[in-house]
């Protein structure tokens, strides 16, 4: 049985996200069930784009909804091409006057920071932070974002807390915690 990609992406947030505190404002807008989730087709990269725009139109509309996770499906399983999508994506969101409203957060089960250290045959369990089991866009509004980071003390700090704990558990304590959220979803 083939993995369901939004079942996985909620599995993700509940029992990775928010169960290793990788971000300390999921879990309030998870349990509120003020989380969308849309999947979409990102072969069509015009199609993906007008969908966008559409989600962040969505957004502008349905206040009670906080935040949206977009899953691509297919057309985006190359960590590279998710990026240039992901470019397309922020440039567009610019000219429709979305900039200082909504932000894109990327995940990728690829996903390499471009300071990783990775090597060739070698993962960096760091990147595991930003890892999910299908390509994501994450859309976030920018003054929810900014009042949460207010209330936090060093905000500054949450990226190389998570760093830090992924690689004191490891490369293979990480892969075995995804790929156990994948298979749940798909055996459920």
């Amino acid at each position: 049985m083939t993995t369901q990609p939004l079942e996985a992406t909620r599995r993700w947030v509940k029992d990775w996200v928010m169960a290793h505190d990788l971000c300390p404002f999921a879990a309030a807008e998870f349990e509120r069930e003020r989380i969308r989730y849309r999947q979409l087709d990102a072969a069509d990269d015009a199609a993906l784009l007008m969908a966008v725009i559409e989600e962040c139109e969505y957004l502008e509309e349905h206040q009670e909804t906080e935040t949206t996770l977009l899953v691509l499906t297919p057309g985006a399983e190359d960590f590279f091409t998710f990026l240039d999508k992901l470019d397309m994506a922020e440039r567009l969101m610019i000219s429709e006057g979305y900039e200082g409203v909504y932000q894109l957060a990327s995940f990728h089960p690829d996903y390499l920071f471009g300071d990783s250290q990775a090597s060739p045959g070698q993962e960096d369990a760091a990147d595991y932070t930003n890892r999910s089991p299908f390509p994501l866009f994450h859309l976030l509004r920018e003054t929810s974002l900014e009042a949460a980071l207010a209330r936090f003390p060093h905000p500054e700090r949450i990226p190389e807390r998570n760093q830090a704990l992924l690689r004191q558990q490891g490369v293979e304590w990480c892969r075995r915690l995804q790929d156990a959220i994948a298979n749940e979803s798909s055996s459920s």
